[in-house]
């Protein structure tokens, strides 16, 4: 008996998401061998429009949306609302990613689905969540890195900085897409012993909140402290290294580098605590030293020594690091205008490694709403009392 193509085969998702947080939940669970169907509006996802753009064929819609199938629904319309729940009866999940309330309005709420499909996951994406004052509230990713005080609070580390730094990457979508596969496959374990679906509730403002975890804490906390220690970039002639020398052992280890012992005597530096209070100098210690060398030099240097290191590389200098290449992180998509590189999921299985073979992108309505879905491995443990 041939391997499953992935821990997923045989699971069927039905995608009802734009833009980034939910197509990406959808395409990790695609990576992992679900059959996700994305049900499209007649004009498709915004993102296919996007830039980068060959031959009309947006990259950054296949980066999210590699590995599924597209059929085309006009939800506005009765008969299309039919198809879909037909889709919904049958599935697993269901992910979508619209503001709350939008559908109940079409009919495909949970409530809705559920009364049909007792056993389905139900993944809601959105900004605020489904309850509250501001559950309502358009959001998009920079607006949850403002309110989120993500925003402000990275703005604090920077020493001249007097406006908070203009979005670029939309960290909210990414950690609400991971977040929501994550809790999928979570709701899907419990449903395995239980047998009953549930509605998964994913809001980017509790995700960007998760990932400050010091800075929530030290919001809640009363009086003056020495503060988060940050690793300020030094200048290395054209470049610049961040060097973070964390544990008191890699304390020593820069100090022996810089041949610097006297340092393990001095009480400002001797020990963490004492680092911390007198961050700022320590840190311009560091960066006197580091301007003095070649940049390709001091990072070998560090790191044969143990000192955490790195010169700040751009996007394509990353992508084009054999480490990628021997974990396999990057991904091969096709589309009509050829192949690219698209990053894979952010983990590794030594059972279900990643492919080499080309992950199709789908054309707008390539594939048709009344095919069933697949049943294999996911029968395993998709019934009461099943495990893994």
């Amino acid at each position: 008996m041939s391997e499953p193509a992935g821990p997923l085969e045989g699971l069927r998702v039905v995608d009802f998401t734009i833009m980034i947080a939910g197509p990406y939940a959808g395409r990790l669970l695609a990576d992992q061998g679900a059959d996700v169907i994305k049900a499209e509006a007649p004009g498709g996802d915004p993102m296919r429009r996007r830039t980068p753009l060959r031959d009309g064929a947006s990259t950054y819609f296949g980066a999210v949306n590699a590995g599924k199938q597209s059929v085309v629904l006009d939800l506005k319309v009765a008969a299309d609302r039919q198809r879909a729940m037909a889709l919904v009866t049958e599935a697993d999940v269901v992910v979508e990613n619209f503001r709350p309330g939008v559908m109940a309005r079409l009919g495909l709420d949970y409530a809705t689905c559920s009364a049909l499909n007792p056993r389905l996951i139900y993944c809601s994406i959105s900004g605020y969540g489904q309850h509250g004052p501001k559950a309502e509230f358009p959001a998009y990713a920079p607006i949850l890195h403002a309110v989120s005080g993500y925003d402000l609070a990275n703005m604090s580390y920077q020493r001249d900085a007097t406006v908070p730094a203009s979005t670029g990457t939309f960290v909210a979508d990414v950690m609400a897409g991971q977040a929501a596969y994550a809790a999928i496959v979570t709701a899907l374990l419990a449903r395995a012993s239980h047998g009953r679906g549930d509605h998964v509730d994913v809001a980017l403002l509790d995700t960007m909140l998760s990932t400050l975890v010091y800075e929530t804490q030290a919001a809640q906390v009363d009086g003056p402290g020495p503060g988060k220690t940050v690793y300020r970039p030094a200048r290395v002639g054209d470049e610049f290294v961040v060097i973070a020398a964390i544990t008191d052992r890699n304390f020593r280890s820069l100090v022996a580098a810089m041949d610097r012992s006297d340092l393990l005597q001095d009480p400002r530096y001797a020990e963490m605590g004492a680092r911390e209070r007198n961050w700022e100098d320590w840190q311009d210690i560091v960066a006197e030293w580091a301007a003095t060398w070649e940049v390709d030099e001091l990072e070998r240097l560090l790191l044969a020594r143990g000192v955490p290191c790195s010169r700040f590389r751009t996007v394509d200098e990353a992508l084009r690091d054999e480490q990628l290449r021997i974990r396999g992180t990057l991904r091969t998509a096709e589309d009509d205008a050829g192949r690219f590189r698209y990053v894979g999921p952010p983990f590794r299985s030594s059972t279900y490694p990643p492919s080499d073979e080309p992950v199709p992108v789908p054309g707008l309505g390539q594939h048709k709403a009344s095919f069933r879905p697949r049943r294999s491995a996911v029968e395993r443990w998709s019934s009461p009392g099943a495990r893994p």
